[in-house]
């Protein structure tokens, strides 16, 4: 099954304010289109909202300064995906500018603990004996894990920004955007920029000078990483982090992987970060030990940063053979498979770090909200499954209204709208499925089951230009919830040619201009035809250097 696409042109703004004069008519376009200003559409940190509204910030701050105050143990517990490396080093490194001389770090390792905060974590962490855990980018469904750590008479600070079930953990002190009653205004901060903000309110409450701008390169790949929705808060935190890093002042780890992913520091992007850098460090996650990955950003030296960077380079590259194997078998069971609303699948021989990435391709594959499951280890009757939707239908509510209806079916489940994980009974798989399906079929408005590609409209020969490709591509901080520019038009086809049996290289006439594109996975095993109507990105052409421009085709159809 192929989704049906269809191109929808914004609606165009006429761009108010004084811009920078430096901007190009298109890039003023773009962004008013996006609901944007020449104030909010690249805002600095002056811009950034004040901790001031976070619910449980003044007792967060409370613990870690009578801990900082009376010398104590810090641990800071992470997550296993770039989120939580990000926001696990954040902790440590921000807590150390901070004052605190006895801060340490752990992560759950996903095949032996779980996800978050487990009882069989704390159990592990005891011979560390830690005064104070603060978990980063989980910890709101810790319930039982949480318990486990107060009854040793350790303090625990939850810093999440999941979204809470119907009862809070038992911690001392919880910080969480999503907290019912929580007046901070963004709701869109992910794990790493919820630590970011509790550091920011201990500065402020120590009195001391400190200089957390220096962690931003890791915020601002944290937040990109995590798909959160880059509103004008994050865009802050994410401008300032770039900014570092195309300054050459990231941490070494981060400079590491950038180097071995084969990106330019100087002209890094958010679309370099989730494409690129973040896939390196979620691979220790998910294949390994996301300590590796933590490890990578928490050290200063240049040596071992690009050492461990070359070591989640080569496990990326496994993980990217263990995720094809994955996703043929994937396409196989689809197969005789209705998948008019929703798909669902388990395979005893896929591996639990990789079924999200596996759900992800059949959402995107299919425009259809996706679960994949796979055993929690090999043989286990326990199985992990990761979840992901589209526009419009919200996964964890999908996933809490499964749960209301078979109660004690989900032993454990959270997430976002867009993406969720879950554990499950393995003889309970068919009953999941069966009942997950029967809630998008009722609740996913037909309508939304079209893919829908918003163009920015079309670009005259005139707009094909390097100073165009340019601007938009350092002009935007582009992300989920504010897109990269996409436009669209028609072409005729020059000349066309197959590369590595996968991609379609394209010669465009565009009005008598000719320029070059490129549609990865677009070879379809027929002719493109001889005039085209594409929806592109302008970018820079690297390849060709100069004055070169290149349209990257993210939709094909024949001209009408």
């Amino acid at each position: 099954m192929t989704p049906v696409r269809r191109i929808v042109r914004r609606p165009q703004s006429e761009p108010v304010g004084d811009w920078p004069a430096h901007w190009p008519p298109l890039l003023r376009r773009v962004h008013a289109a996006r609901g944007s200003d020449a104030r909010t559409a690249m805002p600095a940190l002056s811009d950034l909202l004040p901790p001031q509204g976070l619910r449980g910030l003044d007792e967060a701050v409370a613990l870690l300064r009578d801990a900082i105050a009376r010398d104590a143990h810090i641990l800071v517990v992470g997550d296993f995906d770039c989120d939580g490396a990000t926001a696990c080093a954040v902790g440590v490194r921000g807590l150390r500018l901070l004052g605190a001389r006895r801060v340490s770090h752990a992560v759950p390792n996903r095949m032996v603990h779980g996800y978050g905060l487990t009882p069989a974590l704390v159990e592990e962490l005891a011979t560390r004996q830690p005064d104070l855990v603060v978990t980063v980018d989980h910890g709101i469904a810790c319930h039982a894990g949480i318990a486990a750590a107060k009854a040793r008479g350790w303090q625990v600070l939850v810093t999440d920004h999941h979204l809470p079930g119907p009862t809070l953990p038992p911690a001392d002190a919880i910080v969480d955007p999503n907290l019912p009653g929580d007046g901070f205004p963004s709701k869109a901060l992910a794990g790493v920029g919820v630590i970011f903000y509790v550091l920011l309110a201990l500065r402020a409450a120590l009195g001391v000078q400190a200089d957390l701008v220096s962690l931003l390169d890791l915020v601002a790949v944290g937040t990109v990483a995590d798909l959160v929705p880059l509103d004008a808060n994050n865009r802050a935190l994410v401008g300032a982090g770039l900014r570092r890093l195309r300054a050459g002042k990231g941490c070494a780890g981060l400079q590491a992987l950038i180097d071995v992913a084969g990106r330019r520091a100087a002209t890094l992007t958010t679309a370099d970060i989730g494409f690129a850098i973040a896939p390196r460090i979620n691979a220790a996650g998910r294949l390994e030990d996301m300590g590796l990955g933590i490890e990578c950003l928490l050290t200063d030296s240049p040596a071992q940063a690009r050492e461990l960077a070359e070591i989640l380079h080569g496990i990326n590259d496994e993980r990217r053979a263990v995720q094809a194997d994955m996703q043929d078998v994937a396409e196989a069971h689809l197969d005789g498979l209705d998948t008019r609303h929703a798909v669902c699948l388990f395979d005893p021989d896929w591996h639990p770090g990789v079924v999200g990435l596996v759900a992800s391709k059949l959402k995107e594959r299919l425009h259809r909200p996706a679960v994949a499951f796979a055993p929690a280890e090999p043989g286990s009757d326990i199985l992990r499954g990761s979840a992901r939707s589209i526009p419009g239908f919200h996964i964890r509510d999908a996933l809490a209204l499964v749960d209301a209806r078979h109660p004690g079916l989900i032993p454990r489940f959270g997430g976002h709208a867009m993406a969720a994980g879950l554990t499950l009974a393995r003889d309970a798989f068919a009953v999941f499925r069966d009942a997950f399906v029967q809630v998008a079929c009722e609740q996913l408005d037909p309508a939304l089951l079209t893919e829908t590609l918003y163009s920015d409209g079309c670009l005259s020969p005139a707009d094909l230009h390097i100073d165009n490709a340019v601007a938009l591509r350092d002009g935007g901080h582009w992300g989920q919830g504010y897109p990269e520019p996409l436009f669209d038009g028609e072409f005729e086809v020059v000349d066309w040619r197959v590369l590595k049996d996968r991609h379609l290289k394209l010669e465009l006439d565009a009005g008598g201009r000719r320029c070059n594109a490129i549609h990865f996975n677009g070879w379809t095993g027929e002719p493109p035809g001889t005039r085209v109507h594409l929806a592109y990105r302008l970018v820079p052409d690297d390849y060709r250097g100069g004055d070169a421009v290149q349209l990257v085709v993210v939709h094909r159809m024949p001209a009408a």
